[in-house]
């Protein structure tokens, strides 16, 4: 057991950040905005955004994540930064999708 999990829970939790971070475009991405290469609003930035909306709420999804898991993927500070920046509002219907998808996957989840 490390950081109060078992190594099952950490492997399924690491499976799920894998899946996230194949499509975050919190490093990459926003880098360039901030920079003034990209706008937030440019097309290709909203397409990835919405690619990474929709993985993580498939990664969300993942068999066998429990409460505690899930609060570590909780999307809410990526979800922030990228608001923050203007890639997304928080009226965005993918931003809700996926504030409720987490919301609905921490009420199912096994406790821990």
């Amino acid at each position: 057991m490390q950081n109060g999990f078992s190594t099952q829970d950490e492997q399924v939790v690491q499976r799920a950040i894998s899946t996230i971070l194949q499509s975050d475009p919190l490093i990459k991405l926003l880098q360039q905005v901030r920079l003034g290469r990209l706008k937030p609003t440019d097309t290709g930035v909203r397409a990835i955004a919405e690619s990474w909306l929709e993985t993580y709420g498939e990664a969300l999804a993942t068999n066998g994540l429990t409460q505690s898991c899930l609060r570590r993927l909780n999307p809410a500070p990526r979800l922030a930064v990228l608001i923050d920046v203007g890639v997304l509002t928080d009226n965005h219907p993918g931003v809700k999708s996926l504030t409720a998808a987490y919301d609905r996957a921490v009420a199912c989840a096994p406790p821990d």
